[in-house]
């Protein structure tokens, strides 16, 4: 497409030196770091009470570090999530309002191009973020905690081996849904009439959807956002938090695993194509 090359670019010079992507990047990893210390620290605090009440301190399958792994995850791609969906709604949205596009578009860049470039630099975003806040968390559990297998009364409840299986599984469902919620920002911002419609839309729609797909029955796993960590979460990782602390009472459905794999994708073509569609007709 005409002009896609010279729009990225420009995308990713603008970025680079605005303070606001850096923030985008920094904030996930900022936040899971600043959880995981607090509740070591709490952790710590009730140890030490228990220590001057004269108790014993019993064994706990949450202290082992895969837990507060998964917890940091979860935590991180929710706030990941929110802040890239607003920012993605926000983008298109805001160079509009701003008169931006026309510049760009004066420069022989088509519509599509200059969508598809968008979306492109909010994926980028996403992937610096996700490596930043994946290093993050994976410093400080360690730093915190310690990984091994769980194990209570001397029992191996579940081996180091499965844990990884079970978490690298976890994060692979629960990142598959992300693209499509960018995809969805990327058209609220082109079909939005302003910068604050967008993002407002955006997040009200993302939230509606999470308040309302547990209203939803069986329905709600044709969805993206079913899969994907949220506020009120119903994704897999949200499972894997208990597996990997040893409870045995997680029923896990392969028909939902499935869907899960499948649905996002072709969600995200459909979000695409009908920004790519609405564009052409956009004033701008």
């Amino acid at each position: 497409m005409n002009g896609f090359v010279a729009a990225l670019k420009a995308e990713i010079y603008v970025a680079l030196r605005s303070n606001s992507t850096r923030l985008l990047v920094l904030l996930p990893s900022l936040i899971v770091i600043a959880r995981a210390v607090v509740v070591r620290l709490t952790e710590t605090g009730q140890q030490a009470r228990e220590a001057l009440l004269g108790q014993e301190a019993e064994a706990v399958t949450g202290s082992n570090a895969w837990g507060h792994f998964v917890d940091s995850f979860s935590t991180g791609l929710t706030l990941l999530s929110l802040t890239l969906v607003a920012y993605a709604a926000w983008t298109f949205a805001s160079d509009r309002d701003s008169g931006a596009l026309r510049h760009v578009l004066i420069r022989r860049t088509s519509r599509p191009a200059l969508v598809l470039a968008k979306l492109s630099m909010v994926y980028l975003l996403a992937l610096c973020a996700l490596g930043l806040m994946t290093a993050s968390i994976g410093t400080i559990t360690a730093l915190l905690w310690d990984f091994g297998p769980v194990v209570e009364d001397g029992y191996e409840l579940i081996g180091s081996a499965e844990i990884r299986a079970e978490v690298g599984l976890g994060l692979r469902l629960a990142l598959l849904p992300l693209p499509a919620a960018l995809a969805f920002g990327l058209l609220v911002s082109v079909c939005a009439q302003s910068a604050t419609q967008a993002v407002t839309t955006a997040l009200g729609i993302t939230v509606a959807l999470d308040i309302f797909k547990g209203v939803l029955g069986e329905r709600a796993y044709y969805l993206y956002a079913t899969f994907q960590p949220s506020l009120i979460d119903q994704s897999y990782l949200k499972d894997v938090s208990r597996l990997v602390r040893g409870y045995s009472d997680v029923m896990i459905d392969n028909r939902v695993l499935q869907l899960n794999e499948w649905v996002p994708l072709p969600q995200m073509l459909l979000f695409v194509v009908l920004a790519l569609l609405f564009v052409r007709g956009k004033k701008l």
